[in-house]
């Protein structure tokens, strides 16, 4: 019988995923691939294949989980699979770079980003920003791994040479520049079947680790969310929210056979739209969700129930 298979690496972020396709009634598999093999003269089994592998897999001792996911996606897509987020959003999934640049060849503002390898080379990118504040992030990254913010290269070149330093696991540091918000916060736009479903503001205030899943409320050390600050919810849904950048998302979204995706913005004092994440392995905030009574992976359930039907006739 045709189903389902949902492919990843963390049960954590994928079990209320599985409850949905449970309620619904979808049949569904999961495959679990932090690692494993596969014939490549062989045929993949009918369905829909829903691929939920992170750029953050190997904080998860899952090191080549990703690059294991992308050969499995490839022989899924040369035999004409169904593939909901496919190589190619597993490929702007694991390096920013490239989703800057694909952004740009939409006609995206992205924030000027410098790709640099190499400590001394981190600190020469840092000095084209000309004394200006500017954040430093892993290229390969999820759950704002290597985010800091700079004020000069005194600072930067103290955290490069100092235990704190955290190395990318793809060796590529990037040197952007900071984005001052006239508030603290920034928003995230979610994506189910290419089309906008909501957007959520995040607050800013306690910090950039910015993930919105459940499973880092309750103790991974690395995604500090859930905190409140002066009582207001760090993950809060804006009702009726409009905005040009939806269209321009969603035409990018098509462009890159992109499905599923949360892609996230900061406006500056100008009202310039800089964006700067796109998550193609995106979560949930639940209590964001039940104050808005809107829930992503009941909406994800429903498509995914949606493609099975669709492949099923072809």
């Amino acid at each position: 019988m045709s189903k389902v298979y949902v492919l990843h690496e963390n049960p954590e972020w994928t079990v209320h995923l599985t409850k949905r396709l449970e309620e619904l009634g979808v049949p569904f598999e999961e495959w679990y691939v932090p690692d494993g093999h596969f014939d490549l003269d062989s045929t993949p089994p009918e369905g829909v294949f829903y691929s939920r592998m992170s750029a953050s897999s190997h904080t998860r001792d899952h090191r080549y989980a990703a690059e294991y996911t992308s050969a499995v996606l490839l022989w899924l897509e040369r035999h004409g699979r169904t593939v909901i987020n496919g190589s190619r959003a597993l490929q702007l999934e694991v390096s920013k770079a490239a989703q800057y640049l694909a952004l740009q060849s939409a006609g995206i503002q992205t924030p000027r980003t410098v790709v640099a390898v190499g400590k001394e080379h981190i600190l020469d990118a840092a000095r084209q920003f000309s004394g200006q504040p500017f954040i430093t992030k892993h290229n390969r990254a999820g759950k704002g791994l290597g985010v800091q913010l700079f004020h000069d290269i005194s600072a930067l070149t103290a955290y490069v040479n100092g235990a704190e330093f955290e190395e990318p696991v793809d060796g590529i540091t990037l040197v952007q520049q900071y984005i001052q918000s006239p508030e603290s916060y920034i928003t995230r736009c979610e994506f189910v079947g290419g089309q906008f479903l909501y957007a959520v503001r995040v607050d800013t205030s306690g910090g950039f680790e910015l993930c919105p899943a459940d499973a880092c409320q309750i103790g991974d050390l690395f995604c500090p969310v859930g905190e409140q600050v002066d009582a207001k919810p760090k993950f809060q849904i804006i009702d009726g929210f409009s905005d040009e950048m939806i269209d321009k998302y969603e035409r990018f979204l098509r462009a890159n056979e992109i499905q599923v995706a949360g892609i996230e913005f900061i406006r500056d004092s100008q009202g310039t739209v800089y964006t700067y994440d796109i998550n193609t392995n995106t979560n949930y905030n639940s209590d964001a969700e039940a104050a808005a009574g809107v829930f992503g992976m009941q909406k994800l359930a429903q498509f995914l129930q949606e493609q099975l039907v669709v492949s099923a006739r072809v």
